[in-house]
């Protein structure tokens, strides 16, 4: 998302200044309308992709990503995407309460999932088991479910067939969960360990805040 906000403004920016650039040429140098246009068009372009390349380059290094693995993960990311509009459909489609819970929470935590990627594409890595089998399996067995769900008329095999769905999805939901938490669990140990320094400091210190709010009121 910030990469397309990034490349937005870069594009207006560039659109700006060849419009700049050409009317420089084209009334300060006195060149012809197509020679001012032209020189214009490739002096923007050039700063265009100078530029994207110098952010590119930036964004690479600070996640330590090649820019094959980069490549890698975005185009898994996009088949993410298209799934996850598949839930979403499946989501929409049923109409009774409990599906419709179940269906959002699933939604709701791939979305959550694939925003955590997005965002920073390093942690893709520790969330394969996400895309390559959960994300799989909740929306064969979502579609599956909400198909099913929606037949007018239901015979015991079929009853059977979507409390089992219901139960597996159930199981999946748990395991996106554990998912999500794999793949924060560096920064969860990274605050627990910045919490113990810190209470280790203030018993260090045997610093005691309500005693600075007790003598600050007297």
């Amino acid at each position: 998302m910030l990469r397309s906000i990034y490349s937005f403004f870069l594009g207006m920016f560039t659109a700006g200044e060849t419009f700049i650039i050409w009317l420089i040429l084209l009334l300060g140098f006195d060149l012809n309308f197509l020679n001012s246009s032209l020189l214009a068009i490739a002096i923007g372009g050039i700063t265009f992709f100078t530029i994207k390349t110098v952010i590119n380059y930036k964004f690479l290094k600070k996640n330590k990503l090649t820019r094959k693995e980069y490549a890698y993960i975005q185009r898994n990311l996009q088949d993410a995407k298209k799934k996850i509009s598949r839930l979403q459909k499946a989501f929409f489609s049923v109409r009774t309460m409990g599906a419709f819970k179940q269906l959002y929470e699933l939604t709701k935590l791939s979305k959550r999932m694939f925003g955590i990627i997005n965002k920073d594409p390093r942690r893709f890595y520790r969330a394969e088991r996400f895309f390559f089998y959960h994300l799989d399996s909740v929306v064969e067995l979502s579609e599956r479910y909400a198909m099913l769900a929606a037949q007018p008329v239901k015979n015991e095999k079929m009853y059977i067939s979507l409390k089992e769905t219901q139960s597996t999805l159930e199981d999946l939901s748990e395991s996106i969960k554990k998912d999500i938490y794999h793949v924060l669990s560096a920064d969860i140990d990274d605050l627990n360990f910045e919490l113990d320094v810190a209470k280790h400091s203030l018993k260090k210190l045997d610093y005691k805040p309500l005693d600075d709010e007790r003598s600050t009121k007297e």
